[in-house]
């Protein structure tokens, strides 16, 4: 099973064809069969919220907020790490920054 602040393993769908590929990704929440994720990629000149190695990424990664999506939990594969109390805050922060313009 999987919950918010979970680094999971999944099949995630290219938004261009049916392909899809397997990708690391951060669960914001789920609700009736859905998991709304995170992207989390390799490229460490994309911008978001750095993960290290340290806190449990397979290498360096970039957690984009700017990459928000739903797949299906029967996509996941498997949960790879969790993220710690203080990243999971960062996140929140992040995306309430991202959001203020719905606050109107």
């Amino acid at each position: 099973m999987f919950n918010p602040g979970d680094v999971i393993i999944a099949r995630v769908p290219f938004a261009d064809s049916g392909d899809s590929k397997i990708r690391p990704a951060l669960v914001l929440f789920k609700e009736f069969g859905n998991v709304i994720v995170a992207g989390i990629t390799t490229n460490l000149k994309m911008n978001g919220i750095r993960i290290s190695v340290k806190e449990g990424a397979a290498q360096e990664s970039i957690l984009k907020l700017n990459y928000i999506f739903t797949i299906a939990d029967n996509a996941v594969l498997k949960t790879a790490f969790h993220l710690s109390a203080d990243k999971k805050r960062m996140v929140f922060n992040e995306l309430g920054k991202r959001l203020e313009g719905l606050n109107a």
